[in-house]
Formats: C-alpha cells, sequence, structure tokens
C-alpha cells in the first residue's frame, strides 16, 4: 500500500542529487513501486518513469570518468 502521493515522489525525484544515499535510495525504491501500482494513473507512473530514467542515466555518466568502457 503506498502511502506518498505520486506527485510527492515526482518531486522527490528531483532532489536525489541534494538527499544523502540512503534518502535517495528510499525516493528511487518509492518510485519503483508507483511505476508498478496499477491504482496510479498512467499519466503519473509515466512521468515518475521518465523522470526515474533520467536521472538513472545521470547518475550513469556521473559515475563514469569517461575512460570506462562498456
Amino acid at each position: 500500500m503506498m502511502l506518498t502521493s505520486p506527485k510527492v515522489i515526482y518531486h522527490n525525484l528531483n532532489l536525489l542529487e541534494r538527499v544523502d544515499t540512503a534518502t535517495s535510495a528510499v525516493y528511487r525504491e518509492l518510485a519503483q513501486e508507483a511505476i508498478a501500482d496499477p491504482d496510479i494513473s498512467l499519466n503519473w507512473r509515466q512521468a515518475i518513469s521518465d523522470r526515474l530514467n533520467r536521472a538513472n542515466v545521470l547518475l550513469g555518466i556521473q559515475a563514469t570518468d569517461g575512460t570506462d568502457s562498456y
């Protein structure tokens, strides 16, 4: 059961770089739960998914130093 609104989850994903690692992990987990929850509107799930995806891409870019290969 989700206690956090989709709007708050969506907003929190903008804060991932400003919070500590544990809080960031909680925000990402809440986003994953929201994306999987059929009771949340498709529009909110898509918006959350898009924002989480962008955050993950940024994390991947920041985690590499340019000399890493995939």
